[in-house]
């Protein structure tokens, strides 16, 4: 028995995405070793993002995630290579699903303001412009399970934009590696609907 919805997870709610452009070696490994790291010039693609999933969402919680964009072949993927929420229903469902390797972590939010994941980081929203429309998304996260490669797909709408807001992440805290860097851009995804996993 699990105390968790089956895939696919129908999610609601808002995000912010920080994306970098980090040396390949100072970048996060991808989950599995089936995937390369996709580099433009020498440098790996990295986000950091804080999520928010809100009703009707199947689970409701606070989510900091760290991603690194790569390639099975030539089909581009996503990596989630680091992350904690404050769902235990959630923690469970990511890896078991999905072998997302979900942690927990004690969060603060103020809805489009201030975001916290104790001893992780924290982001500062100043400003956030939204484009016109809602724009389909779809991509997949490849993870490793035992050695084997999964890859589950994400698809949705979301409404897009750009946010003058500052990351602070913990120099002794497991993001690290992104202290001193200032992200190439900010992402407001506010609001988004993604499905997320296959359809059974």
């Amino acid at each position: 028995m699990t105390d968790y919805p089956p895939e696919p997870w129908d999610l609601h709610g808002h995000a912010y995405v920080g994306v970098w452009l980090l040396p390949k070696g100072d970048a996060p490994a991808p989950s599995s070793p089936a995937t390369r790291t996709i580099t433009i010039f020498g440098r790996a693609v990295v986000c950091a993002a804080f999520f928010v999933y809100e009703e009707p969402s199947p689970l409701t919680y606070d989510e900091i995630m760290a991603t690194v964009l790569v390639r099975e072949g030539w089909r581009p993927r996503v990596s989630i290579t680091h992350i904690w929420v404050n769902s235990v229903a959630s923690r469970d469902g990511g890896r078991r699903l999905w072998a997302i390797p979900k942690d927990l972590a004690d969060f603060e939010v103020a809805r489009h303001s201030s975001y916290a994941a104790q001893g992780i980081g924290s982001l500062a929203v100043t400003r956030a412009r939204r484009l016109p429309g809602r724009l389909p998304l779809g991509f997949r996260i490849a993870q490793d399970r035992a050695g084997t490669l999964l890859v589950s797909p994400v698809s949705g709408r979301i409404r897009l934009g750009f946010a003058t807001a500052r990351w602070s992440l913990a120099a002794e805290g497991p993001l690290g590696f992104l202290v001193g860097r200032k992200p190439l851009l900010t992402l407001a995804c506010k609001p988004f609907h993604l499905l997320f996993g296959r359809r059974t």
